[in-house]
């Protein structure tokens, strides 16, 4: 049993004087504010949903309202100009969903109003919503005689909430574009500015002119703005580690990186906070985080699934997101189903990025809400829970088999026709990814598209399956087993003390089945 005192979980709070006052556990963001600060300017930051971007926002808030008492025994208590108090202006578009260009004007207008009267300021004359806004920065500057702040979060709710309708989203775009337009000529009125979102919008479609807006997105020096690291966990939260392991806890929840693999790489605070109040492991922050667009968008480009373990990009397509320009690696790195692994320089000056799940939790719970994209129903499902586990512990060869061709046997026929991924024979190994990952077992894909390297690895209940996959015309050729034997793709797998299966699975273009599973084990001696 632990020594340690334990505190209170700060799941759910938003208010930095709220967590302070009521004793929760803090990890002390404020080296990083303080540099955020010192830096100057105006900043654009890219988070995923529930990684602590309103905490942060509340935080710079108390500080530049000068709230001391806060802030004792923090890394910036004694750092900062306490009798300078600036006035700060917050505007958050986090609540609900806004349908309309009439409903974001009415929704903006309230809170300029609310902020006005926070800041005792008065608006003396009827106009527009960034002449409101405008006066609203003005008045405040003269009122309080320093110079303001501005913070803005879930700055792209109401579009990412309406992705599915283009034209809906394009109108609250110009809404909300109405909006940060000011802050380009209010720049004499400002100390510092930061918009923190989910996606990052181009600065033509949202930002135009405001060309001192600093992303500090994929910056090394701010990775670990939002997010718990290891040390952090050590050290702040030493006291909830006990009956916990430590590997389980990094591979369910850590990973995500904001910058190069030399990184140092965060959890999901969201995740980290639930496991220590319900002392088990889960799917916390993709249960309450993942927007329906994401799986709908996914299936209408017919996504392979393989991918997803190991996607390559230019930083230019990450940052390509717009209403109707929106790449599929920035959805799902800016959405933070993807993370950056690796980026490599071929060229100098032109980074190429390698981007994968971050771990565990995103790579089980995504491929589980892709199975109906798939053409898995809901039974398909509940054999995969209850009778896959079983057949792969005990290596049951002749139940494996029949499991699988009853699962492919199973999908609709209507989906081959109106699926994308159909088009493409790699579909019928997205099945067998998907499947596999959604199990929450370790796969590792290789490059199902290249030869020469087994097209996927499944360690499971200390036992290790090789897989190679071939389309054929119609009937069985039995090439796919011969090419793992041929090849000796085991080989690099025998120094792993387990047992080592090679299963070659042949799928027929015309029957539209598996029409020959074969599976031995190999030669371990």
């Amino acid at each position: 049993m632990s020594t340690l005192a334990r505190k209170k979980l700060p799941i759910g709070i938003q208010s930095f004087e709220k967590l302070r006052k009521e004793g929760c556990y803090y990890v002390d963001k404020t080296p990083l504010l303080h540099r955020l600060v010192e830096e100057g300017g105006y900043y654009f930051l890219s988070r995923p949903r529930r990684f602590g971007k309103s905490l942060l926002l509340d935080t710079l808030a108390c500080l530049f309202e000068g709230r001391e008492a806060l802030f004792e025994g923090l890394y910036i208590h004694d750092k900062w100009e306490w009798q300078r108090r600036h006035p700060v202006i917050r505007l958050s578009f986090g609540d609900g969903v806004l349908q309309s260009r009439e409903a974001l004007d009415v929704r903006i207008r309230d809170q300029l109003f609310r902020e006005r009267e926070r800041l005792g300021v008065s608006l003396t004359r009827d106009t527009d919503i960034a002449g409101e806004f405008s006066a609203l920065i003005r008045d405040a500057h003269a009122q309080h005689g320093e110079r303001v702040v501005v913070l803005i979060d879930e700055y792209d709710k109401p579009i990412l909430d309406n992705l599915l309708e283009p034209e809906r989203a394009r109108a609250l775009r110009e809404g909300l574009k109405n909006l940060y337009s000011v802050l380009k000529d209010a720049d004499p009125h400002l100390a510092f500015v930061l918009l923190t979102g989910v996606s990052k919008f181009s600065k033509v479609s949202l930002f135009s002119g405001l060309n001192n807006l600093r992303d500090i997105t994929l910056s090394p020096a701010y990775a670990a703005l939002c997010g718990y690291t290891d040390a952090d966990l050590e050290m702040v939260f030493a006291a909830e580690l006990p009956g916990l392991d430590r590997d389980q806890i990094r591979h369910w929840y850590n990973g995500y990186r904001w910058g190069g693999a030399e990184v140092t790489a965060v959890y999901n605070p969201f995740d980290v906070l639930l496991l220590f109040q319900e002392r088990a492991f889960g799917p916390y922050w993709f249960e309450s985080a993942t927007p329906t667009f994401l799986v709908e968008l996914l299936r209408q480009r017919g996504v392979f699934t393989p991918a997803l373990t190991a996607w390559h990009s230019r930083p230019a397509l990450l940052g390509r997101f717009d209403v109707d320009d929106i790449a599929t690696e920035a959805l799902l790195f800016q959405a933070g189903y993807l993370t950056l692994h690796e980026v490599r320089e071929e060229i100098p000056n032109r980074p190429f990025y390698r981007l994968g799940f971050p771990n565990q939790e995103v790579e089980m719970s995504l491929n589980e809400a892709l199975l109906p994209v798939l053409g898995l129903n809901d039974d398909a499902q509940d054999e995969l829970i209850l009778r896959l586990p079983g057949l792969l512990r005990e290596a049951d060869f002749a139940g494996l088999e029949s499991y699988f061709k009853a699962l492919y046997a199973g999908l609709p026929h209507d989906w081959y026709r109106n699926n994308p991924i159909a088009k493409y024979e790699g579909h019928y190994a997205s099945v067998f990814y998907s499947h596999f990952a959604a199990l929450g077992v370790r796969v590792t894909v290789e490059d199902a598209s290249h030869h020469g390297r087994v097209d996927m690895t499944v360690e499971a209940f200390g036992q290790l399956y090789l897989f190679e996959f071939k389309v054929v015309e119609q009937l069985p050729e039995g090439s796919a087993l011969a090419q793992i034997k041929a090849k000796g793709y085991a080989d690099k797998y025998r120094d792993r003390g387990m047992p080592i299966y090679l299963v070659g699975v042949e799928f027929s273009k015309e029957q539209r089945q598996i029409v020959a599973f074969e599976m031995e084990e190999a030669i371990t001696g």
